[in-house]
């Protein structure tokens, strides 16, 4: 029997649990787990047991429980999308998204590889003025120039994006903009197809028939706090990427709608305080054609790279905070009701609905006023269906930070049930099982319970160094040069 390790010398509660962890009968199972989450910041703790059965015969093919684990528990990756919150996660996001595009670009995933002949363009669309910025404008050789207060910025300055004249700046516009922008991008896409066909002379019903537009996009925070998307835009035959294209479908045809379709797509939003806003796009609006795998600018593999770069981004790279501001227990109302029905003012936020105030969030003067502006714009029975007081951290933009349409390519699910299946099967493997997949000819029962998320003192330290391990691999390839 093991004599109880003696560490009231050890000052360190981190130490001290790591040194518990390292005695353990099986620390290199804690270990593998830890590694297997790749470092994950906040992995989820599971409790339970799984086992795969024979339909026919009932016969227990293989089955797990974590009462075998050394901590009774397993840990599964948290899957979050943003670096923010969770780097490692954020990069198997990032390589999923990478694969999903190439895919609908080259081919692969279930993709043919004759897509890559299809027309296809890198489209970007940006947000409209809502008042003049500190720039850092740039000639074409990109000598950089003054900016309109007569400062000339260096790229790092704060003031980048932020208005010269704070108490001219429309706010309630950039807000709304932020909000409406997924609704103006759909309502772009429909006009995508109604100047397609217009431009080809034909109706939208023969042009339907006749091919099918693909996109995938992905949403970018500027300087400012506006949102404006990267999007691979793309010609098909009928059935999507495995058919191809009319000879008639050109990429100039492709870049000729867009334009003509951003000059159309708008809404119009009204309220009696604020009166009537009209949502459009920018001007800045640019579109070029996607080149095969050659050396140009804009090839498959750099288009793919750039989109999977801004898909693990979020608006705190605007300088927001990536954390909602509601008042959890009165759920940003304000107040609660008592048993006799009235209402009572919250004790956690005194009546603000916020989690913290408002004044106190370590974030630009710019930053701060979109957020007040979202949170008292979500509060007004006008606009009380955009819930702009729970996407007030997000300044508004309450849409997904990277889509697509149905038929571009592969799903971000099935990448996942590939890596899940080779894991798997890896993992048998190794084991010496030699079990089969997962098939119509078994039945999977299992039973989990949810414990909590995060690790123990020492695990963090383990998954720190995980995370080193990985962010210095990553570093090495970069400066080695085997990605682009």
């Amino acid at each position: 029997m093991k004599r109880p390790l003696d560490l009231r010398h050890v000052t360190s509660l981190a130490a001290r649990d790591l040194i518990e962890l390292v005695h353990l009968d099986r620390f290199d199972r804690l270990n593998e787990q830890i590694r297997q989450v790749r470092g994950c910041t906040r992995p989820v703790n599971l409790a339970g047991h799984t086992e795969t059965r024979d339909a026919a015969t009932g016969a227990v093919l293989r089955s797990y429980s974590t009462t075998d684990e050394p901590t009774g528990r397993l840990l599964t990756a948290c899957g979050n999308r943003r670096a923010s919150r969770c780097p490692s996660c954020s990069r198997v996001y990032a390589a999923d998204t990478y694969h999903l595009i190439h895919a609908g670009l080259c081919g692969g995933k279930s993709v043919p590889s004759t897509v890559s002949a299809h027309p296809r363009a890198f489209v970007t669309l940006t947000a409209p003025s809502f008042g003049p910025v500190h720039n850092r404008p740039t000639t074409a050789t990109g000598k950089v120039l003054d900016c309109r207060c007569g400062d000339r910025h260096p790229t790092d300055d704060p003031a980048l994006g932020t208005p010269l004249d704070p108490a001219s700046y429309d706010y309630a516009g950039a807000v709304l903009w932020n909000a409406h922008a997924g609704t103006l991008w759909a309502r772009f896409t429909t006009y995508l197809r109604r100047e397609l066909a217009a431009h080809l002379g034909m109706t939208q019903k023969a042009l339907h028939a006749a091919l099918r537009v693909s996109f995938a996009k992905v949403a970018e925070y500027q300087k400012r706090g506006l949102v404006h998307f990267h999007a691979v835009v793309r010609l098909d035959g009928p059935e999507g990427h495995t058919t191809e294209p009319p000879g008639w479908a050109t990429t100039d045809a492709l870049e000729y709608a867009v334009r003509q379709a951003t000059k159309r797509a708008r809404l119009t939003v009204a309220a009696d305080a604020i009166g009537e806003r009209e949502i459009t796009w920018g001007d800045r609006i640019d579109v070029r054609e996607i080149t095969g795998l050659g050396d140009g600018e804009l090839t498959d593999r750099r288009v793919a790279a750039y989109i999977a770069k801004y898909a693990t981004k979020s608006a705190e790279d605007s300088g927001t905070v990536d954390r909602s501001l509601v008042c959890r227990p009165c759920g940003g109302r304000g107040y609660t009701r008592g048993p006799d029905g009235f209402r009572d003012l919250c004790g956690d936020c005194e009546g603000t609905g916020t989690s913290e105030p408002l004044t106190a969030l370590p974030v630009h003067r710019h930053v701060r006023q979109m957020i007040r502006t979202a949170w008292d714009l979500g509060h007004l029975p006008e606009f009380a269906d955009l819930k702009l007081w729970k996407w007030a951290h997000m300044l508004g933009f309450r849409g997904h930070f990277s889509t697509k349409s149905r038929r571009y390519s592969t799903t971000l699910g099935a990448l996942r049930d590939q890596r899940r299946a080779w894991q798997r099967d890896r993992h048998a493997s190794h084991a010496g099982l030699g079990l089969p997949a997962e098939t119509d000819s078994t039945l999977v029962v299992s039973a989990w319970s949810f414990l909590g998320t995060g690790y123990s003192p020492g695990e963090e330290l383990l998954a720190a160094q995980v995370r080193h391990e990985r962010a210095v691999a990553e570093q090495f390839k970069h400066e080695g040069g085997d990605q682009e």
